[in-house]
């Protein structure tokens, strides 16, 4: 669900220490609720300077735990990026405790309608299960030294977005990675075909960076912000004076433009059990291949390179037989657990 996340260090603890059937029980009292319209799925983060990061860890399990408030979160020096899941009133508690801390007032947040396919005991967010994770950077570039909380491109609101983007002069990046572009983007946007966000510097530097053919106006875009943020900062640094990121990315645009007006094409992958969505943020047509973490249309499921939680088209030809025996063993348990 995260964005750009990577192996840098990683402490992951449960929201919940207790017998599994309790975590049933909570479940299906929430299941039997009559206000599962009132689920909702948020994402939220913020660049800032917290350099007792991991002081905070325990606390955000606990009051998760008690609001039964699942997801994962990610704790940097940087600052904090997350998406949880639960009812209304429980995530906006959970928001509220961590905006306690004035170095995290005003979180950039983005909200959608969850379902209890997506919250449940088999959704991609689990009643009373949440994962918060120490990490180097909350979203990794791998360049030291940047300052995203206090030098970042200049935010542009959806209203405004197409007239920006539409200017010759502009120059737009898709900062995602090659798997999130390929089902969806700006028309006209350069897509730095990366397989991580690590490898965006590089390809600046190659693409970018060329003297007497530097791009004058740069507008970049990401699935919820997080990376425009850092990317910005890196583009400032690199000498780019003037530019700009999607205020709140994709996602936003999305749930303010109409259709009629929009200059998206495409679905918008996101990191959670909806795979993917379209205009007004409804869940769009995209499945998961559980082998690579990549979106599958229904055109990838019927080659026969697909086989459900073994492999797909897209990683096929990318893993060794051993890897596609392990991955036929795992989900052999998971279809009997599931039955």
């Amino acid at each position: 669900m995260l964005q750009g996340l990577s192996p840098c260090f990683t402490v992951l603890v449960n929201a919940s220490t207790k017998d599994p059937s309790e975590d049933d029980e909570v479940t299906n009292k929430l299941a039997s609720t009559k206000n599962l319209d009132d689920l909702t799925v948020v994402s939220f983060y913020k660049f800032a300077d917290i350099p007792d990061y991991t002081t905070k860890r325990q606390s955000l399990v606990d009051v998760c735990g008690r609001l039964h408030v699942s997801g994962g979160i990610i704790l940097a020096a940087e600052g904090i990026n997350g998406s949880i899941s639960g009812t209304k009133k429980a995530v906006a508690e959970v928001l509220e405790s961590i905006q306690a801390d004035a170095r995290l007032a005003n979180l950039r947040i983005t909200r959608a309608p969850a379902s209890y396919d997506e919250v449940g005991s088999d959704g991609a967010f689990r009643w009373n299960h949440v994962r918060v994770r120490l990490k180097k950077e909350v979203v990794p570039l791998g360049v030291p030294g940047l300052d995203p909380a206090n030098k970042a491109g200049q935010y542009v609101k959806p209203s405004d977005w197409n007239e920006l983007i539409s200017d010759p002069e502009t120059v737009v990046i898709d900062v995602r990675n090659s798997y999130e572009t390929r089902i969806g983007s700006f028309k006209g946007a350069l897509d730095p075909k990366t397989a991580s966000f690590r490898e965006f510097p590089d390809w600046v530097d190659k693409n970018l960076s060329l003297k007497g053919d530097r791009p004058r106006r740069i507008a970049t875009f990401c699935t919820g912000g997080i990376r425009c943020e850092k990317a910005t900062a890196f583009l400032l640094d690199r000498g780019f004076d003037e530019v700009y990121h999607l205020e709140g990315g994709i996602l936003r645009y999305l749930e303010e433009t109409q259709p009629a007006e929009s200059l998206w094409h495409g679905e918008c992958f996101v990191f959670d059990r909806r795979v993917s969505v379209e205009h007004s943020l409804v869940p769009g047509t995209y499945d998961l291949c559980y082998a690579c973490k990549k979106p599958v249309n229904k055109q990838d499921m019927a080659s026969p390179e697909w086989e459900a939680g073994v492999s797909c088209p897209h990683c096929f030809h990318h893993k060794s037989q051993r890897e596609k025996d392990r991955a036929r063993a795992r989900q052999r348990q998971f279809d009997i657990l599931s039955y």
